[in-house]
């Protein structure tokens, strides 16, 4: 997928949405919409006035064109939002083939279109091959480029039996051999399900969307009626009032603004989503973002870099740092993990000990295990280990030597201290300490902070002791930490605060993340995860990034913000219409409402004109905002609505009062009324 951001007016989504916004012309379509189809009947009616009016041809001509580009604009502002979702679909698309798949079954191998595979079916899938569907590798490990569905280009490894076995249909892989189990449903491939989703085939209305369009339809409901009741009142007082200003009064005071761009809001949020590389299942898990105030994040990875450094020697009484720091080293040339490897830099970086190549005979390694939790070489009649603390001391007290007192202060020292202590050994003789680091990320704690003015409170889930995490925690700047975290303490500290009446969400990627995902409001799977984890959650990071949780917060806020500001703007700028329509209908008949007319208009014709072209222009001016959402800041609920009230609502009352002035001037100017 491109991550490339697709301009907002761009020509290839212009040309197809001014289509698109006559083909949604269609009733059927546009019942859907309440507040727009009463428009809709409205310029219906207004077009039939034209031909039985007996004055004010050209009045009712301009009055039906303006209320036609009311509802096409509203069109072309949803069909510009999809447009920006199909491009993202095309994209997709190139990277599903119709290819061949081996089917295997007793051992024997066919050849099948990958249209023909069911779920349960076993493949093989060798260098060079693409996936033909979403499964899991039963067997192999291999290299796999995923670049057609995250836009990354690094390859990824896929193995058997861990948790970054599952692989996605339209991926290749470029090396090695592995089993593919097809784990998903004919038609029903990760891939399709991300075409729909950026499509919006499957955009449902989240809850929030269901009440405001009820709200809007009520608003709607309640005006229509009034504007009804005016056609009698009119007859009473000696008042003519035709169908077209009857109209016009109707669409200028239902809110016709959010009406018009709400459904642009919604898709334009789960568009940012996507250009972000994570899928969500539905509209509603977006909206669920918005909404969440408790954040669990892993420290692995997701608060810190994941990799754990070697930071400091500290060496047993009568053994130099030098000594330690060549013994540590020796024991940590074979050991290929991250944390072995530092050792080795530390040491050379400290006291310029270059590794050095050690062979057998001369050189037996000891591999680390989980049974021992330790490692080593026998070099030269020399014995050397370094292990955890626990194990270390077991080996040495088992060697009938004694494990010194101010060593084991020294590990304290170190997990009270948020690092994890290993203890380095030749033969029965603790030589000291290796401390290693957990590399919090740069910029995490300003992350939370923000978070934490957002009224989120993030918790960190961590294996280690109590005090190595307490340590980190306070680091890092989280709220709270759940230390020797257990699949079972997820899933209950989640049900905990959901019982309270938090929001929760959070990031996993293995089969036990699973039941926590599940539970979760938001629960956002990585792609490198388990097929378990990424049907578990409602979301899937394609870049298995866990710290984008963060992010998809922000983006769901977003979308809440746009459509609370932008609701606070239609409805606040209904009061200038009214004030803009209603005296310029009755002042002629009642002299005494004249003061009402507090803009100086021109005529009643004039006055009902410019607020008809302003309520059709203003719906084209809020598309940008629509599609890009409200800048967004980090503040409370409380913040966010002063601001909504400040500048949207007194900006909406405002801003309609200069605009329909203005356009009253210049049609009066041109004689248009």
């Amino acid at each position: 997928m491109s991550h490339k951001p697709t301009p907002l007016f761009d020509a290839s989504i212009l040309v197809p949405a001014i289509g698109g916004a006559f083909q949604k012309l269609d009733p059927r379509l546009m019942v859907k919409n309440p507040v727009m189809f009463v428009t809709l009947v409205g310029a219906v009616l207004t077009t039939v006035s034209i031909f039985t009016a007996r004055t004010d041809y050209g009045f009712i001509i301009q009055l039906s064109l303006w209320l036609w580009f009311t509802v096409l604009f509203a069109n072309f502002a949803e069909a510009v939002a999809e447009g920006r979702g199909k491009a993202q679909a095309d994209s997709l698309r190139k990277a599903r083939k119709d290819t061949m798949a081996r089917r295997l079954h007793n051992s024997a191998e066919s050849s099948v279109p990958a249209s023909a595979l069911e779920k349960g079916d076993l493949v093989v899938c060798e260098a060079g091959d693409v996936i033909p569907a979403d499964g899991e590798v039963i067997e192999g490990i291999a290299s796999v480029d995923e670049a057609s569905i995250t836009g990354e280009s690094a390859p990824v490894i896929r193995e058997s039996g861990g948790d970054r076995s599952a692989v996605t249909g339209g991926t290749r892989v470029i090396s090695d051999r592995i089993v593919v189990r097809i784990t998903s449903e004919k038609g029903n491939t990760f891939l399709d399900r991300m075409i729909a989703m950026v499509e919006g085939a499957k955009r449902q209305k989240t809850p929030n969307e269901i009440a405001l369009t009820i709200l809007l339809s009520a608003m709607t409901l309640i005006f229509l009626l009034v504007t009804i009741t005016l056609k009698p009142f009119g007859i009473y007082s000696g008042i003519t009032f035709s169908t077209p200003v009857l109209v016009a009064l109707l669409v200028c005071l239902i809110p016709t603004t959010i009406g018009g761009l709400l459904s642009a809001i919604g898709i334009s949020g789960i568009d940012r989503l996507i250009r972000r590389n994570v899928m969500a299942t539905s509209g509603r898990a977006v909206e669920a973002a918005g909404d969440i105030d408790v954040l669990l994040l892993d420290k692995t990875g997701t608060i810190t870099i994941g990799n754990r450094m070697a930071s400091d020697f500290r060496p047993a009484n009568g053994v130099t740092e030098h000594q330690l720091a060549d013994a540590a080293q020796l024991a940590s040339l074979a050991d290929e993990t991250p944390e072995g490897r530092s050792i080795v830099v530390l040491a050379k970086e400290k006291f310029n000990i270059r590794g050095r190549e050690l062979a057998h005979p001369h050189a037996i390694f000891v591999p680390f295990t989980a049974q021992t939790r330790m490692s080593g070489v026998d070099l030269d009649g020399r014995s050397i280990r370094k292990g955890a603390a626990d194990s270390m001391k077991s080996h040495i007290e088992g060697q009938g030597g004694t494990y010194p007192a101010e060593v084991a202060k020294a590990v304290e020292a170190a997990s009270r201290a948020g690092r994890t202590p290993l203890i380095v050994a030749e033969g029965c003789k603790v030589l000291g300490v290796v401390e290693l680091k957990d590399v919090v990320k740069g910029g995490i704690k300003d992350r939370f902070a923000r978070l934490r003015k957002m009224g989120i409170k993030t918790v960190m889930i961590t294996g280690d002791n109590p005090m190595t995490a307490a340590a980190i925690a306070a680091e890092a700047g989280v709220d709270d930490f759940m230390a020797q975290a257990t699949p079972e303490d997820k899933l209950q500290r989640i049900r905990a605060e959901q019982a309270e009446g938090h929001l929760v969400a959070m990031t996993g990627d293995g089969t036990n993340d699973a039941p926590a995902l599940a539970q979760a409001d938001v629960g956002v799977a990585m792609n490198t995860g388990t097929q378990a984890a990424r049907e578990a959650g409602n979301m899937v990071d394609l870049d298995s990034n866990p710290t984008k949780l963060i992010e998809i917060v922000e983006i769901g806020k977003q979308l809440l913000m746009t459509r609370g500001s932008l609701t606070t703007f239609s409805i606040a700028n209904d009061i200038a219409k009214y004030f803009a329509i209603i005296p310029a209908m009755l002042m002629a008949t009642f002299p005494v409402i004249a003061p009402l007319n507090v803009m100086g208009l021109a005529s009643p014709q004039s006055a009902i004109l410019s607020a008809v072209i302003f309520n059709a222009l203003i719906i084209i001016a809020l598309i940008p905002l629509a599609l890009k959402g409200v800048t967004y800041k980090p503040m409370g609920a409380a913040a966010v609505l002063h601001r909504n009230l400040l500048v949207y609502g007194l900006g909406g009352v405002l801003v309609p009062f200069v605009g329909i002035k203005a356009i009253d001037v210049l049609i009066t100017t041109l004689h248009l009324a």
